[in-house]
């Protein structure tokens, strides 16, 4: 992985705006930004690099002086181009839409099967124009979820925000205990322990990244709900959210969880997603 951050670009509204910020992101780590445009038409090359992607990197040019840019053309579908490309960047960057006549349901299955097997952090442009608040960070403590707490924390102290770090548990994701384990029906659980327990989950799952950065301002937000439904509430008031790419609940097998998949979809800010460290 070296210090290039990557957008795919294919002419469309959501990917020239996908440029923009990944031209931001670029100014923000001291990167270069690589431009990749993936084509299946010998035909539409000659105005796609002279036109919109020559025009993009002026753009990008005078949006952000001194900005490395390069450009990458290659023949092939967007995911396998995009997938390659993300090996060798610190950050891969997608529009919401692109030129599709299946609009969403493509997108989805492009940023998904990317966020599950690309490599790298992953962000895609979701939600409302220029969003402002925290960088909201999915903490559920799994080992698994170290990778999105870097990548918020960093990204928090790169934009001079604070980071809302949150957790959400229910009863009905957690080991049931039992007051008598001959009695199945005997069921004791007590909320007040729970919630304390999942608070030092918490505390203790930040711990570290709060030492690595002392600069960053720290929410913590515990709730008691769905997860997912907490999550999307959340990001209304959120300019990022990082989650992993599976953690505490995750199904064996599936590289990329509900709670993923759910942010991708339907949250109210761009959303990046971060697989886990090897």
């Amino acid at each position: 992985m070296d210090d290039t951050v990557i957008v795919g670009v294919d002419g469309s509204a959501s990917s020239l705006d996908a440029a923009d910020r990944a031209a931001e992101e670029a100014r923000l780590r001291g990167a270069r930004l690589r431009i990749v445009h993936a084509f299946a038409r010998p035909s539409d090359l000659d105005p796609m690099i002279h036109g919109v992607l020559a025009e993009t990197e002026q753009r990008l040019h005078e949006r952000v002086p001194g900005l490395e840019i390069m450009r990458t053309v290659v023949s092939g579908d967007a995911l396998t181009v995009l997938r390659t490309e993300s090996r060798h960047a610190v950050l891969t960057v997608l529009g919401r839409r692109g030129r599709s006549r299946f609009g969403d349901l493509l997108l989805g299955s492009t940023s998904m099967q990317l966020a599950a097997h690309g490599h790298g952090p992953l962000m895609v442009l979701r939600g409302r124009p220029d969003p402002q608040g925290p960088v909201l960070l999915a903490a559920d403590g799994s080992p698994a979820g170290n990778a999105a707490a870097s990548f918020a924390f960093t990204e928090a102290a790169l934009r001079g925000a604070p980071l809302m770090a949150m957790h959400v548990w229910n009863t009905w994701s957690e080991p049931t205990p039992y007051e008598d384990p001959g009695d199945p029906l005997s069921v004791v659980v007590d909320l007040d322990q729970l919630e304390q327990r999942h608070r030092r989950l918490l505390e203790e799952a930040m711990r570290p990244w709060m030492a690595a950065h002392p600069d960053v301002i720290v929410q913590p937000r515990l709730e008691r709900g769905r997860v997912r439904q907490a999550l999307l509430e959340a990001t209304r008031e959120a300019q990022l959210v990082v989650a992993g790419t599976r953690g505490h609940g995750g199904v064996a097998g599936m590289l990329l969880g509900s709670v993923s998949q759910a942010l991708l979809l339907h949250a109210e800010c761009p959303v990046t997603v971060v697989r886990a460290l090897s």
